[in-house]
């Protein structure tokens, strides 16, 4: 898809960058505000980023081994892990320094403090008469750091499904109200609608392919050739979607399914069966020839890619476990029990939780992108119809998002660009602001 400089993606573009990077303006001196977690100016003439240590000091640095481009993976970094690490070969490498790093907001630590925030109703609804003296946000959003593109109106239930498949110039979505919507790129409109015959759990992109999971069937679809096929086997709704060792997993009621692709038949092959959760499998994602599962008992899974043996099995979770992303040589999770949960490898080459970031409500969904600027965030959506958005590894609040409903579905696009569904079935498309276009 042509995402040059953002300029034919929909209707209503925002601001683009008009200048080189302003970072050598900078004071080398690092913002207090930002330590604190509470930093409003954008731009902020300090560093929002730890000075190198001296070299007697080295082993407190934070560690920032954060890859300069995205992952192709649906709600994940990049699942470029170091093969060097645990027993056996792939994993997850352990980091001894990973303790003085999560969730430091400030020197001596300390929480980030959280306003309470709400969108004024009066505002959504266009009547609002107070103005800029309202005491409620006139916006969907805090933090000034991105900006809402345009809303694409369609869906009548929850959106459970974004894909943009590379080259095309089309963008999918799929709901609970049993359709996959096909979006212009350019225009911003309703290009088709393809029906079903039940709800739409989850989609994914792979290349030219789109997967669809659906109830008892996966549907793929490649969008140059037009080739159509259903891979029968799932047992019940299918939830999640992944692409790793060259196979396609699903995560369903009754466990994980695998096919391979057999380009002589043109056909996907059933190549495994995993049945190890007591619950339904509702997230799943791949890094370091591993598979992680979340589940509804509870608990993650770790599992060999090679063989598809399960390594180990996390229960830190007290309730279902939502979603599961790769960044770095750490898993992160989250739950409807309120909590962010990092995940790391110890000496043994076995993951345990290094650090517990607790939310106010529960923890529907998380994506991991990059800002303007390259810097890793990450995005969560919460029960309360917001989307926290967190620098890492300090968990620095940048900014949320506020939703008519709870958000279900986050996918990240080329070019600064991001998606969000909703249970309403509105469907957003986001857009990082540059320094420059931020301060135009």
């Amino acid at each position: 898809m042509d995402m040059d400089g953002s300029k034919r993606i929909f209707q209503r573009l925002g601001p683009h960058s008009q200048g080189g990077d302003n970072n050598s303006n900078k004071q080398q001196k690092v913002c207090f505000h930002w330590r604190a977690g509470r930093c409003n100016r954008f731009p902020c003439p300090f560093l929002h980023r730890e000075l190198p240590a001296p070299p007697h000091q080295q082993q407190q640095q934070p560690h920032n081994g954060m890859p300069s481009s995205s992952s192709k993976r649906p709600h994940a970094f990049s699942s470029d892990y170091d093969n060097r690490g645990s027993a056996g070969g792939g994993g997850m490498r352990r980091n001894p320094n990973f303790n003085n790093t999560w969730g430091r907001t400030a020197a001596g630590g300390g929480a980030v403090v959280r306003k309470m925030e709400k969108v004024c109703n009066y505002w959504v609804k266009g009547n609002c008469t107070y103005g800029n003296t309202c005491r409620f946000l006139h916006s969907w959003t805090t933090g000034d750091c991105f900006t809402l593109l345009t809303q694409l109106e369609g869906h009548q239930k929850v959106v459970t499904g974004i894909a943009l498949p590379s080259g095309s110039d089309k963008l999918y979505s799929g709901s609970t109200d049993k359709t996959v919507r096909v979006w212009d790129c350019q225009s911003g409109q309703c290009a088709g609608v393809v029906n079903f015959d039940g709800e739409v759990g989850c989609m994914l992109s792979e290349g030219p392919w789109i997967f669809v999971g659906l109830t008892n069937l996966v549907k793929a679809w490649n969008t140059q050739t037009g080739t159509d096929l259903s891979l029968d086997g799932p047992v019940g709704q299918v939830y999640a979607l992944v692409v790793g060792n060259d196979m396609l997993l699903a995560g369903t009621e009754d466990g994980i399914l695998a096919w391979k692709y057999n380009g002589s038949t043109n056909c996907f092959e059933p190549a495994a069966q995993l049945k190890e959760h007591t619950h339904h499998v509702v997230s799943l994602v791949v890094g370091a020839n591993r598979l992680y599962s979340g589940s509804m008992d509870n608990s993650i899974r770790v599992w060999n890619l090679e063989t598809m043996q399960c390594l180990q099995i996390l229960t830190g979770h007290t309730s279902v476990v939502m979603s599961v992303l790769c960044w770095d040589q750490f898993l992160l999770s989250c739950s409807l029990d309120q909590t962010i949960k990092v995940w790391a490898a110890n000496e043994s080459g076995n993951l345990e939780v290094t650090y517990t970031h607790q939310e106010e409500k529960g923890v529907l969904a998380l994506c991991g992108m990059h800002d303007s600027e390259a810097k890793p965030v990450l995005l969560c959506s919460c029960n309360d119809k917001t989307i926290h958005v967190y620098d890492l590894p300090s968990f620095s609040e940048r900014g949320k998002i506020f939703s008519k409903e709870v958000v279900r579905r986050i996918e990240i696009g080329p070019g600064g660009l991001f998606f969000t569904g909703d249970e309403s079935g509105q469907l957003r498309v986001w857009k990082w602001l540059t320094e420059s276009s931020s301060t135009a």
